[in-house]
């Protein structure tokens, strides 16, 4: 199961550093791309609004 980013992103790039995929893509809200995503939950664990969860 990917995880996915809320609309409660800021945007900071902490999550995209962190991803050892690269599923990662920036924008207004960032977004995780479901078919790369291996469920590590690296991103969520840094992300410092908590706008990163499982689907």
């Amino acid at each position: 199961m990917a995880y996915v980013i809320s609309e409660d992103c800021i945007a900071c790039g902490v999550c995209i550093d962190e991803c050892p995929v690269e599923a990662i893509s920036e924008g207004d809200i960032y977004s995780i791309d479901p078919e790369l995503c291996t469920d590590c939950g690296t991103c969520a664990d840094v992300c410092p609004t908590e706008a990163i969860s499982p689907e």
